[in-house]
């Protein structure tokens, strides 16, 4: 039944953690998706989030938020609790006693494994909310007025014409971004964890703002380990392209040079400090208000 006890408690700290991290971090994934998929309307992320606003207004910056949320709910609910899972697996291969022993390398390759199967529930919803978020340009780019349409329409429209493959489009990058990517997530986090543990204390009592900011280099490095393979898989997902990553990757560097690869890092890395902040803030207050009630 303890098996059972944590892996529900690291369910309900995923749920929170992905709730706040969407709320704080969605303006600037808009501009991200925006700068990744149609790099030559901007000039830079000023210029997105300004032409955004001025034409969109608040909800612009907000466009796809319905799907983002199911996303981030789906994917952190899933990963934390497999992570949760993989930790448990990875104590037993390494002959660790306990969890909470496990050094920065043990953890980091739980969250590679914990990713796979939050890939398998990331991979639609992002896909409906990256087309909802480059809606706009990707109508100016085809010359026709841009079609007013929400998450649930839009993705009764993908099955109905692609099928449920459809909605799986630019799986591969997923997986190709989030297992790497959430190694050194994991990793990343412990590693700041552990630096910032008082002597005498435990991570788990370090305060909010340690947590805060561990959360939030968690966030910044696993983005620029990773953030190609994004780029590959936004552009897949918009378009609704069958071509392989490689493929794509390859005809971003020939065509637009090397750099076009981090096009919309800036405001990644400046909404995923916060957000990701906010979202182990969110996990660790509600895993141990969890342990306090049910313990």
């Amino acid at each position: 039944m303890q098996h059972y006890k944590d892996m529900f408690i690291d369910l309900m700290g995923g749920t929170m953690g992905g709730t706040a991290c969407v709320y704080v971090g969605q303006p600037l994934d808009t501009v991200k998706v925006k700068m990744q998929t149609f790099p030559s309307l901007y000039k830079g992320m000023g210029q997105c989030f300004t032409h955004t606003l001025r034409r969109d207004g608040v909800r612009g910056l907000y466009a796809g938020t319905v799907p983002a949320l199911a996303a981030n709910i789906a994917e952190n609910s899933v990963l934390f609790a497999c992570y949760g899972v993989c930790q448990k697996a990875v104590a037993w291969v390494t002959g660790a006693k306990r969890v909470e022993d496990l050094s920065t390398l043990s953890n980091a390759t739980a969250g590679f494994f914990a990713a796979f199967f939050s890939s398998l529930t990331l991979c639609p919803t992002e896909l409906v909310k990256c087309r909802l978020q480059a809606m706009r340009e990707l109508a100016l780019t085809e010359k026709r007025e841009p079609e007013r349409i929400g998450p649930w329409k839009l993705t009764r429209q993908i099955l109905r014409q692609e099928g449920v493959a459809g909605l799986f489009r630019g799986l591969t990058s997923t997986f190709a971004r989030e297992m790497p990517g959430y190694f050194f997530f994991f990793g990343g986090y412990e590693a700041s964890r552990a630096l910032l543990t008082p002597p005498g204390k435990t991570k788990e009592e370090i305060g909010f703002t340690r947590t805060l900011f561990c959360g939030g280099v968690a966030g910044v490095v696993l983005w620029v380990a990773i953030f190609p393979a994004d780029v590959a898989k936004s552009r897949i997902q918009v378009a609704g392209s069958k071509e392989t990553m490689r493929k794509v990757v390859l005809d971003i560097v020939r065509k637009e040079g090397f750099l076009a690869l981090y096009n919309g890092l800036g405001p990644t890395v400046l909404r995923t400090f916060p957000a990701t902040g906010a979202l182990f803030v969110a996990y660790e207050g509600t895993k141990q208000m969890l342990h306090s009630v049910m313990d």
